[in-house]
């Protein structure tokens, strides 16, 4: 068993929309492995990095990821922080993924203030950029697909990783 199609990127690049509007097109079953972490924990991703810290998440992240890639069929959405490890990127390699970039200005829009995303607490717009700039090259990397975000809504977005899923059969 494999997922369909895993979509990576960014806080504020739409992974969690559009992987729902994916599956739902496909017919198939959607995940998110930050759920998975919050369900399998009984708290928040929030709450686990401020209670444990960001090194006690990431490996929660690291297992929710290898588990995710071995016993789901459908659309898989990753955490954006999850390409950090060298493990989950080697694991990427052999999955069709999808990176959806965004542009600094559109993410730092769509995070706005939220209080949920433990790593953008302070000055969101400065955060963002450091975190972009540090994953970008990963997300890259893992990435058999780019769609840029931007200028998209979600059902856009969703349209075009349809067509290259269909293209890549």
């Amino acid at each position: 068993m494999s997922p369909l199609v895993i979509l990576v990127g960014p806080p504020g690049a739409g992974k969690t929309t559009v992987a729902e509007q994916l599956a739902d097109r496909l017919g198939v079953a959607f995940r998110d492995t930050d759920r998975d972490i919050e369900t399998t924990t009984g708290t928040s991703v929030q709450d686990i990095f401020i209670d444990h810290g960001e090194a006690h998440f990431r490996a929660l992240e690291e297992k929710a990821v290898a588990a995710a890639l071995t016993d789901h069929d459908g659309v898989l959405a990753l955490g954006g922080g999850a390409v950090l490890s060298d493990g989950t990127r080697a694991l990427l390699a052999q999955h069709r993924v999808i990176f959806l970039d965004v542009g600094l200005a559109a993410a730092v829009s769509r995070v706005g203030m939220n209080g949920n995303r433990p790593l953008l607490l302070g000055n969101v717009r400065s955060q963002m950029k450091g975190l972009m700039d540090r994953r970008r090259p990963l997300y890259a990397e893992v990435a058999r697909f780019t769609i840029v975000t931007d200028a998209l809504d979600a059902q856009a977005v969703a349209d075009r990783a349809l067509q290259l899923i269909e293209g890549d059969r």
